[in-house]
């Protein structure tokens, strides 16, 4: 290389440099359509399912209007607010001495032993003092969370409750649900694996000229509502390990992959860096004969010569040791 070595180093030159030191080219991936998947979360029901599960919550929510409407003799509006799919373990972590203390009543299906529960409904302690309120048709008056529902109180509601538990039944009579006789308060009540996968639909129950509303919602078993979901016994039936492994290599090889070719390469002191010029000559660290790395994420993985075919430069694969442990040419 010619010297031309300085001291003396400009400012804008340091900053270009150092601008250059790192960077790298970015692939660009703006016409690129990806989905977000977070294993965490429960993909029990597939896209098309949901969408035939929302349309039947929809129902579900027409149907509570009404139920709310005779129950306290007011107009109501209820609609859905969101329809979600979750572990039993995400509601389990939620529960501790500082946690809300929200309202469950649980339901079971008809032909099942009562115990355990195959869903429940929900609502939060000022959910279940407002509908208690308005069921007794004292809705001016005032009442603070923190107490206990009187027993006419929780009479009503779960009467209430029972009623709007009956609405999937009267919807779809692959359903047969019936609830408890009793509330359970700022306690899990059901009985379930954490691993076990829940569908929460959520409702907002607003009565008609208010802003303010109330939330429900309900959990249920994913496995309840398949008939609804259209989800049929094939599209529930577990892969075998070895549909499993064959599905992600499938996958894996339609990745693509960067591939570098690396001539070779030298080390130079950032003040020979800036001093670089026209017709300087480099002198690598390999000699001629030596083979050309051929690099995916920084790693070696073969060798080869530079050729060159249809005018560009092309690498005739001599060595795939590094990755195959074996040698081979093509």
């Amino acid at each position: 290389m010619t010297d031309r070595a300085t001291n003396s180093m400009s400012r804008d030159k340091i900053q270009q440099l150092l601008q250059a030191v790192g960077s790298e080219p970015v692939e660009d991936t703006s016409q690129v359509q990806a989905t977000e998947y977070n294993w965490h979360e429960s993909h029990y029901f597939n896209s098309k399912q949901l969408v035939r599960l929302s349309r039947f919550t929809e129902a579900v929510a027409e149907a509570m209007t009404r139920k709310f409407t005779k129950f306290c003799r007011s107009e109501f509006d209820v609609t859905v607010a969101s329809v979600t799919q979750h572990y039993v373990n995400d509601f389990l972590s939620q529960f501790s001495d500082s946690g809300p203390k929200d309202y469950y009543i649980l339901f079971n299906s008809g032909g099942e032993s009562a115990k355990g529960g195959c869903g429940l409904i929900g609502m939060s302690e000022q959910a279940a003092i407002n509908w208690a309120r308005q069921l007794l048709g004292d809705s001016e008056s005032e009442k603070e969370p923190g107490g206990d529902l009187s027993q006419l109180e929780e009479s009503l509601l779960l009467d209430l409750v029972s009623a709007l538990v009956e609405v999937f039944p009267d919807l779809d009579k692959s359903f047969d649900f019936h609830s408890e006789k009793s509330i359970v308060k700022g306690r899990w009540p059901l009985e379930a694996d954490g691993t076990e996968e829940l569908c929460k639909i959520s409702f907002d129950v607003k009565k008609a000229g208010t802003e303010k509303g109330s939330e429900a919602y309900f959990l249920i078993f994913c496995r309840e509502l398949e008939p609804v979901a259209g989800k049929t016994a094939k599209d529930s039936a577990s892969l075998s390990e070895q549909d499993i492994s064959k599905a992600i290599l499938e996958h894996l090889y339609k990745v693509p992959v960067l591939v570098t070719g690396q001539l070779a390469s030298i080390m130079l002191t950032f003040e020979e860096i800036m001093n670089l010029q026209a017709d300087d000559i480099l002198l690598l660290d390999k000699k001629v004969d030596q083979p050309t790395e051929l690099i995916v994420d920084g790693r070696t993985f073969c060798y080869g010569h530079p050729v060159k075919s249809a005018g560009k430069y092309a690498v005739t694969i001599t060595d795939t040791t590094a990755v195959f442990g074996d040698t081979a040419e093509e």
